[in-house]
């Protein structure tokens, strides 16, 4: 059967289709997916319910030495910290060994929580719509498919507000440097502009993880703050250590945007623990 043509992120019955799939990894990145597989297995074991890739490389636009590997882990368990040792070690492994990456970042969870009716709209939708099926039982199946409405844009990223007390002790933590600076600026900036997207994804009535696209599709409805968003993607691509640009974030740009989307979509649904989106930063 032909893969379905897919509209702005969509299939034929406006659902957002998942955006990834094997077939897609560049040949640079093969032999990183197969180490990655293989480590998988050794390091988690009869633990592991399943794994998935997430970002660019399963998209099939990742760049050689500048695109990191991103992995989904789901556990039968809740991750004890024993695992998340495992898994920086599993990072560091990998980032040593394949030059082709610019690092590796793997999110842990249990099968319990990535199937909870309170992550149903966040980290289940991450799951079945941004994560390509890497090892074990694809979980997709036990979710619903997902429209880009108002609810889908409140639980995943309606707790801006939330973040940025945390953001803001990053940035005084942080060396005053440039180097020190930089994956702030990376994170922060992928965060707010794929939050402005969100903001205006309804209305837009589709989906993309492309930033430049995602920023245009904001501009569209927010004129006076899109030169704003156009230059936050620009840095979520290419990062630079811009005290400037974070104070900006946290003082002007965060801030409204946290205004603005509890306006038009309410606040997310509190977590236990406050974790905010998965694969977000």
């Amino acid at each position: 059967m032909a893969e379905t043509v897919l509209r702005k992120g969509l299939d034929a019955q406006g659902y957002i289709g998942r955006e990834g799939a094997l077939g897609r990894v560049p040949r640079a990145f093969r032999p990183v997916v197969a180490g990655a597989r293989e480590r998988l297995l050794d390091v988690f074991g009869a633990r592991m319910d399943s794994a998935y890739l997430y970002g660019s490389i399963p998209r099939g636009t990742a760049r050689v030495g500048r695109s990191d590997l991103d992995l989904l882990v789901v556990l039968r368990e809740e991750p004890a910290e024993a695992d998340r040792e495992a898994a920086q070690e599993l990072d560091a492994g990998l980032d040593k060994e394949f030059p082709q990456i610019d690092g590796a970042g793997t999110l842990l969870c249990s099968r319990a929580r990535v199937l909870s009716d309170l992550e149903t709209y966040d980290l289940g939708w991450f799951l079945a719509c941004l994560c390509t099926p890497l090892l074990g039982e694809d979980l997709a199946e036990y979710l619903p498919r997902y429209r880009p409405d108002s609810l889908l844009a409140r639980e995943t990223n309606g707790d801006l507000a939330l973040l940025l007390p945390r953001w803001r002790r990053r940035i005084a933590e942080a060396d005053d440097t440039d180097e020190a600076r930089q994956p702030l600026v990376r994170f922060m900036s992928r965060r707010l502009v794929r939050t402005g997207f969100t903001l205006v994804m309804p209305r837009w009535n589709g989906w993309t993880s492309d930033l430049a696209e995602m920023a245009e599709a904001f501009g569209a409805y927010y004129p006076a703050r899109a030169a704003q968003m156009r230059a936050a993607a620009v840095r979520g691509y290419e990062p630079v250590g811009d005290a400037q640009a974070l104070r900006s974030y946290v003082d002007d740009l965060g801030p409204w945007l946290a205004e603005e989307y509890a306006r038009v979509h309410g606040v997310k649904a509190p977590r236990p623990d406050q974790a905010g989106q998965a694969g977000a930063d």
